[in-house]
């Protein structure tokens, strides 16, 4: 596509949040002109966790609302726009559902080309649209439903070296907040919890710590602080504040030291397929953490790999980032028609077989 600029419309409709983003690609790099997030925390409060018929409704609701809220801040109109790029997968299929036929609806009545995005590639992409990264370079993908180190050749072709055997960090930081009784995502509410808290207090397992690879579990972390829990109650009746700030730094800390090693070997690995400026990245919600952004950081320093991570606002779900996914594949003159269909599954990397089982709605990782 030769263009001198062009302006890609991103909607975003996974899980919880309700996404638009105007995104102005050009010769120069990428400017995001604006980015709308309607979360729905206060609908799902209560139920402890999201409720996937309750997240449809309210995407059903909003979506037309943030796109027109997206073109009134990057003062521009859906004229203006070149493409309009829409997740397509994976997530919760009433929200991906929601998202896909409002893009093919607004595609079909405007004449723009349409792009389905699978949502994982925005985050992969991430390191493209905020430091002009170069491929091939290693990101470690770290969310709610994810986790999975990944070489990413181009825009369409990804490789993976590892990734998660059961729950992903952000599942197993969402339910140990659910046991400890914070709020959700787990994630921020550990994080903060741990600031008082004691890590050495509990000894908790590193799963898969010592075998060789690069693969992770978190499900029997999470089982361990369970009964550590329990067994806090059974003996004195009950959590004390202190109680849970020391549960969650322990847990944390396991986490963070899970995650480094690993990271570490996946490191070493991708080196020895490119050596030529590497580059290490880290994307998704876990990405926020400070503790273990910060110690990647230092990884990478002393193996002398440069690293890159987004801003916080661009490690959560965004419609930014999918409008930039969209934006490579519009510059490759690569679209979808109006047969795009929602997906609930859809690995980056089809070649290898799935860590994850399959069943009815195909590979999860």
């Amino acid at each position: 596509m030769d263009l001198d600029k062009a302006l890609i419309l991103g909607i975003e409709s996974s899980c919880d949040d309700t996404a638009a983003s105007i995104l102005e690609i050009n010769p120069n790099g990428s400017h995001i002109k604006s980015s709308i997030i309607r979360n729905q925390f206060n609908l799902h409060q209560e139920y402890g966790g999201v409720v996937p018929e309750i997240a449809a409704r309210a995407h059903v609701e909003l979506i037309d609302v943030v796109v027109e809220e997206a073109l009134k801040i990057a003062n521009v109109s859906i004229q203006d726009v070149n493409a309009i790029g829409v997740t397509a997968g994976p997530g919760l299929i009433g929200g991906v559902m929601s998202g896909v036929m409002f893009a093919k609806g607004l595609s079909a009545s405007t004449n723009k080309p349409l792009i389905g995005v699978n949502h994982l590639a925005g985050h992969a992409l991430t390191p493209r649209l905020t430091d002009r990264v170069n491929f091939p370079y290693l990101v470690l993908l770290v969310s709610g439903g994810h986790c999975q180190f990944l070489i990413v050749h181009s825009h369409h072709n990804y490789e993976r070296i590892g990734g998660t055997i059961d729950d992903a960090p952000g599942e197993a930081f969402d339910k140990t907040a659910r046991l400890l009784g914070l709020l959700q995502p787990g994630g921020p509410s550990i994080e903060e919890a741990a600031k008082t808290g004691d890590e050495h207090r509990f000894d908790l397992p590193r799963p898969l710590l010592n075998r060789e690879g690069c693969d992770f579990s978190f499900s029997g972390l999470k089982t361990a602080l369970m009964r550590k829990r329990n067994d806090l109650i059974e003996e004195q009746g009950g959590l004390f504040k202190q109680d849970i700030c020391d549960l969650s730094a322990s847990f944390q800390q396991a986490m963070h030291d899970v995650i480094v090693k690993k990271s570490i070997r996946a490191i070493d690995l991708y080196c020895e397929i490119t050596n030529e400026n590497p580059v290490f990245s880290i994307a998704g919600g876990v990405a926020a953490n400070k503790k273990i952004r910060q110690s990647l950081e230092n990884i990478c320093k002393t193996k002398k790999v440069t690293f890159s991570a987004p801003p916080l606002a661009l490690c959560t779900d965004n419609a930014a980032i999918i409008a930039y996914a969209a934006a490579e594949r519009f510059l490759n003159d690569d679209y979808d028609d109006m047969t795009l269909s929602a997906r609930p599954r859809w690995p980056l990397d089809n070649k290898k077989s799935a860590i994850l089982g399959s069943g009815k709605k195909g590979p999860k990782a």
